[in-house]
């Protein structure tokens, strides 16, 4: 061993302001003093800043030197000759309790790509989770983790953890000045260990924060994130890809489960516990196979602190929730999903975030993420912060979160939460709480032209995907190209047709006729966009009661209310959405904390929903006239809309073929018509494929027509402005699907 005389003792002070900012954690350019530096044309220096280290080596393959510690601090310094060690050494470090050996984090040159910090900076980056975050990586021949943050107001930042004593001092990163984003490569650092940024702002206040960008977080109560090596793309192949194209059309028989997972099903007997995503994948995707479903829809699993909010105040945008388990399990869930044709899309929330304070607000001292004015800033109704989609960088935020969903995990697409709240200026906010765009209207054009972005760049990286908007206004062209001055959104919740028919529902029979036209409204405008019909989360909580509860009547009504309302959703123009649990029809709303009440099912009425529920898919996606123009006028005649006296409603609906009519009549009073004429476009013999007041779900059993095939022929008689007719049997409370199967007598 060989200990040299440090050769600086006579610039010594000359350190003393870089020791100062070392010691209070507010070094803003650490790699300009850290590390090994040439001296002059004979000699270079070692400096490390190690607090707690008793001593320090430096170890090449020739020699080890002992370095000399600076005025009882924490700064060691070694003085040679300048070709006397390179880049490559090795640091041996005795603490009181150990010895490590490891690279100096300060030798290690910058692996972040201009070009993608320039792209970030623009609002284009795609992929910023390429570049940001916690990124493991081989280095110089050397496995660690490389962290990026953008924090452009801070006056240092640090990475902190587990693995320094959560210290700031220990490892402060480098500033790349032009982008705001700072870097630090540590050596030999491992996976699952938990970090967060500790960022010194320029008044002087430490905050401790969450990285954006991890694609790993602790579960609540936790706060920190975790080191997670990048999930491995989930590659679909050949045959899935165009399973995925085909599945995800407009002219597609499209059924979606909505589930909170955390409710959906417990493990009582183990404390309540939740479900992992592997126990999900083995109970959930089979269980909605067998009901008929297409497509799952999860609601919010990026990492939430507040069970409360059922995710949709999240923190963690690119990690799924521990909850549930790890980022593979969370990918065995993905690829399951893949394996059994289920399409899955998940709920993505850009509209706000928490105030939770190891998350995005005031992130380096400033407003970063938000609007620093409240009335832009600030969502009353949820007490959260609005994303300020007029900075560049925020776009990338939210265009690479989207991104990395679609390209990570391969999932069929995002179902866009609150989307009124991004568009409008003054959404739930009186006059003179909001700010006026740059022409001096309500429309929010960054948040557009984020949501632009966002739709454009995932269809364009899969055509096959389907992106939703959850967006409650006459907003025009949702689902209109951007080409064509549109957002760009594959789908879109039609919220007016939900409130709508739920209110006429609520109304007891005898005073149904008079809010008639809430059941046929929705066709004045149901081919302006492509519709999702939904039955979600948010009409079965905060006192709405459950959809059972909403029906009129006795028992047996408001489940025969309930079936006929499903029978005429399934039948109306629109993909279909119903929230977990409808099935099921409890009398109950519905409880983020339980699981569902499975043992309704022993019930013959609630089994019998069931039942119906199942038959309605199947009847759904073997019945083209159902969903191949749910998008053209062609593909939907009324028979009879203004039968407001008996409330019955009655239309054909078509395929693509234009020619073979499906007939629906739905009568929403508990009266049973006999020998109803009903004018069909078609003659022929038609036969009734799906009625909801069948016995097995727990219906009357009046039947359509007294055919043991349930075949009935047209006559040559006019009805309904039509020249032929049938004639049959409407049963109360139901609704009933004829089909035509033959020119011919039965």
């Amino acid at each position: 061993m060989n200990t040299r005389p440090n050769l600086e003792d006579a610039q010594n002070h000359k350190y003393d302001s870089q020791l100062a900012a070392l010691e209070a954690a507010k070094c803003r350019d650490p790699f300009a003093f850290l590390g090994l530096h040439q001296l002059n044309e004979k000699q270079s220096v070692v400096r490390c800043f190690l607090p707690g280290a008793k001593q320090v080596r430096v170890v090449t393959e020739q020699e080890q030197l002992t370095l000399s510690r600076f005025r009882q601090s924490d700064l060691f310094t070694l003085t040679v000759a300048s070709n006397e060690i390179n880049s490559g050494y090795l640091l041996e470090v005795d603490y009181p309790e150990q010895s490590i050996t490891t690279r100096d984090t300060y030798t290690f040159a910058s692996c972040l790509p201009d070009d993608a910090l320039y792209l970030f900076n623009e609002g284009t980056q795609a992929q910023a989770y390429l570049h940001l975050g916690a990124h493991q990586m081989e280095l110089d021949g050397v496995t660690g983790f490389r962290f990026g943050v953008w924090a452009p107001n801070a006056l240092s930042v640090s990475v902190i953890g587990e693995f320094n004593h959560w210290s700031a001092t220990q490892h402060p990163m480098r500033l790349h000045p032009a982008s705001g984003v700072w870097e630090l490569f540590i050596p030999a650092l491992e996976v699952d260990r938990c970090y967060k940024f500790a960022i010194t702002t320029f008044d002087g206040e430490r905050i401790e924060k969450a990285d954006p960008f991890a694609f790993k977080m602790e579960q609540a109560p936790g706060t920190a994130s975790i080191t997670q090596a990048r999930p491995d793309a989930l590659l679909l192949d050949q045959v899935a890809q165009q399973n995925k194209l085909i599945r995800n059309r407009v002219d597609a028989p499209i059924s979606i489960y909505e589930v909170h997972l955390g409710s959906w099903k417990r493990r009582e007997q183990e404390g309540n516990r939740y479900l992992t995503y592997r126990e999900l994948a083995d109970d959930l995707i089979p269980y909605i196979k067998s009901l008929g479903f297409t497509h799952l829809q999860l609601m919010p699993i990026s990492e939430y602190p507040f069970d409360g909010s059922w995710g949709y105040q999240p923190v963690g945008l690119f990690s799924p929730t521990s909850r549930f388990g790890g980022v593979e399990d969370f990918a065995y869930f993905v690829a399951r999903c893949h394996r059994e044709e289920i399409g899955l899309l998940i709920d993505w929330v850009p509209g706000h975030f928490p105030s939770d304070p190891h998350g995005l607000h005031k992130f380096d001292g400033t407003h970063l993420y938000e609007h620093a004015d409240k009335r832009q800033g600030f969502h009353p109704d949820w007490n959260t912060y609005i994303y300020n989609y007029d900075r560049a960088e925020i776009k990338s935020f939210l265009l690479s979160n989207a991104m990395y969903w679609i390209k990570e995990y391969a999932i069929d697409g995002l179902r866009v939460d609150a989307v009124a709240s991004m568009l409008y200026l003054d959404y739930s906010r009186k006059q003179g709480e909001w700010i006026p765009n740059q022409y001096g209207g309500r429309e929010n054009l960054g948040a557009i032209e984020c949501l632009k972005s966002v739709n454009t760049q995932c269809y364009g990286e899969d055509s096959g995907i389907m992106m939703v908007a959850e967006e409650s206004t006459a907003w025009p062209g949702v689902t209109r190209s951007v080409e064509h001055d549109g957002l760009g959104f594959g789908y879109k919740w039609n919220m007016g047709w939900m409130n709508d028919t739920l209110n006429y529902m609520s109304k007891d029979p005898i005073h149904r006729k008079y809010h008639h036209h809430e059941m046929t409204f929705s066709m004045v405008y149901a081919y302006s966009e492509n519709y999702i019909l939904p039955l979600s989360h948010d009409e079965v909580v905060h006192g709405k009661g459950s959809l059972l509860s909403k029906m009129p009547g006795d028992d047996w009504q408001q489940f025969a209310n309930l079936r006929a309302y499903y029978g005429f959703m399934f039948a109306h123009p629109g993909k279909k959405l119903l929230f977990m649990g409808a099935e099921l029809a409890p009398r109950e709303e519905w409880d983020h904390n339980q699981q569902l009440n499975w043992q309704l099912l022993e019930s013959e009425a609630h089994k019998g929903v069931f039942e119906c529920v199942k038959a309605l898919n199947s009847t759904y996606k073997t019945t083209p006239q159902l969903f191949q123009c749910d998008t053209k006028s062609t593909g939907f005649n009324w028979i009879d809309g203004g039968n407001a006296e008996q409330s019955i409603f009655s239309f054909v609906r078509y395929g693509n073929d234009g020619v073979t009519p499906l007939v629906v009549v739905a009568n929403f009073t508990p009266q049973t018509h006999f020998h109803f004429r009903l004018g069909v476009p078609t003659s022929g013999v038609y036969q009734v494929i799906l009625n909801t007041d069948d016995k097995a779900f727990w219906g009357s059993g009046v039947g359509v027509v007294a055919h043991k095939q349930q075949l009935v022929e047209s006559k040559e008689i006019a009805s309904h402005g039509l020249e032929h007719s049938i004639d049959i049997t409407v049963p109360p409370l139901a609704t009933v699907y004829l089909q035509l199967i033959s020119g011919g007598s039965c």
